[in-house]
């Protein structure tokens, strides 16, 4: 059996990073330039960042800003029409998961349109080209879209997540700079930033992981653990750490796969429009537990990076426990609610059954009844 890994062809860290998108569209002789991110972005002059270096460098590019935090089917078919209205050859995607999402669901249409049909894409869909070139801009430490080959649209009809996993829809050049993110409020830095420890914890368990991606993910759980209450409470080392810890775990769980909490989130946010971060991390401390007689010894480790004392002398149960308290003591450190008031009992049963159907349950270490995720879900009412 062999092992895939696929990362971007180019990335960029740290501070002054975005000043390497101008010579990477000239070098690469992009032309039309669709800058695709969301108005709040924009309202707060955070898009702005990147556009005065396209505007300086006489760029050709138009703005698409039609994105929902939850992208929608609509903003992807409105994102497919721009681009090819405006003869799009690129895309820069300035934003946290929604904008590149949607980035990447258009840039796939636009190079294989007999996946015009948006739903068609769920799951592993056999594309046949790469999508249009993307430069992925990071405004939050958080989803790792810019290095990972999965994106999630949400369907308002059926009030549902898909996940489409895609080799073809990696973007080729990721730009991860701290001072893209500086602007976001507290409480987004707590969510995304417990996504990435969601990220990190799942793609360490999953089913698929192993020691590469083992590798990436310890890391990324160390460095959220020692970084989040500081970027949370505005420290500019802390948010500069977060920033490559959040990439960090993508790097490794696009490869290997996520599990039940992002089965159960994706379903939580098409219910109920909570966002994607507060839905992992309210989820997260409850996963662990359902998990933790299926992790082996991965827990002893994690609990080792959360700074816990004399780990190796605990039993497997107390370092499990450990884990999970450590993990919980930072989720209300910096704010996360333990309720979702959004859950309705009469909605249960259906809850647990798309969780069960969405394409990240399967890399789950234990598997799970209809009964089992009912409960979980009813931990948070």
């Amino acid at each position: 059996m062999s092992n895939r890994f696929m990362l971007n062809e180019t990335s960029y860290h740290g501070h002054g990073a975005i000043l390497n998108i101008v010579p990477e569209i000239q070098n690469r002789g992009f032309k039309n330039v669709l800058v695709c991110t969301d108005e709040s972005l924009v309202k707060f002059g955070v898009s702005k960042k990147v556009t005065d270096l396209l505007d300086a460098a006489k760029i050709h590019y138009a703005m698409f800003t039609e994105i929902k935090p939850n992208p929608t089917i609509e903003n992807v078919l409105a994102g497919v029409k721009a681009a090819k209205e405006f003869k799009a050859d690129s895309i820069v995607a300035i934003g946290g998961g929604s904008s590149m999402d949607t980035a990447k669901a258009i840039g796939i249409i636009i190079n294989n349109p007999e996946f015009g049909d948006v739903r068609s894409l769920e799951g592993v869909a056999p594309t046949k080209k790469p999508c249009l070139p993307i430069i992925a801009v990071a405004t939050t430490a958080g989803t790792a879209a810019e290095v990972t080959i999965n994106y999630v649209i949400t369907d308002v009809q059926k009030k549902r997540k898909f996940v489409c996993v895609d080799p073809h829809d990696m973007p080729i050049i990721a730009v991860v700079d701290p001072d893209m993110m500086a602007s976001m409020p507290k409480s987004l830095k707590a969510f995304t930033g417990m996504d990435a420890l969601t990220h990190a914890i799942e793609g360490y368990t999953t089913r698929g992981a192993w020691e590469m991606s083992d590798m990436f993910h310890i890391k990324a759980i160390e460095l959220i653990a020692k970084n989040l209450r500081a970027s949370v409470a505005g420290e500019d080392k802390g948010g500069e750490n977060m920033a490559l810890a959040q990439y960090i775990a993508g790097m490794g769980f696009s490869n290997v796969g996520l599990g039940i909490d992002h089965a159960m989130a994706h379903t939580l946010s098409a219910y109920y429009d909570v966002p994607h971060g507060k839905a992992c991390a309210m989820l997260l401390p409850i996963s662990m537990e359902f998990n933790r007689d299926f992790t082996g010894e991965k827990y002893r480790e994690i609990a080792r990076v959360f700074g816990v004392k004399d780990v190796d002398s605990l039993s497997q149960e107390e370092y499990r426990d450990a884990a999970i308290a450590a993990v919980k003591q930072l989720s209300v450190d910096v704010g996360i609610p333990t309720v979702c008031e959004a859950i309705k009992e009469e909605d249960l049963d259906s809850l647990a059954k798309d969780a069960l159907a969405d394409a990240c349950y399967p890399g789950n270490p234990r598997e799970a009844t209809h009964e089992q995720v009912v409960e979980m879900f009813r931990k948070l009412m």
